[in-house]
């Protein structure tokens, strides 16, 4: 069953274009990846060190296998020390 992910992602403003540079890395290398059908990246019109997600996998093993990948762990790196707040993820269907 596909895997539909939202993830809201808040920089801190001194930051955002560090946390930025990370987040395209992910989108590049991500894109790559066999189970990944969409990939996504934006920012916030009204706030800019806010950046959302939003992906489709064709699988939970797929989406597993991303999450252990090296440039997602380096990602989590930043999470306390260049992010606002823990990101936010939502898992959905389609209803």
């Amino acid at each position: 069953m596909k895997i539909y992910l939202t993830a809201i992602i808040k920089a801190k403003e001194e930051h955002r274009t560090e946390v930025l540079e990370v987040l395209q890395n992910m989108v590049a290398e991500t894109r790559k990846e066999k189970a990944n059908e969409l990939y996504t990246l934006h920012q916030g019109i009204e706030d800019k060190n806010q950046f959302i997600f939003y992906e489709i996998w064709k699988d939970q093993e797929g989406l597993t296998q991303h999450n252990q990948q090296a440039y997602i762990q380096a990602f989590g790196a930043l999470v306390d020390e260049k992010l606002q707040e823990e990101p936010q993820i939502y898992l959905t269907n389609i209803i």
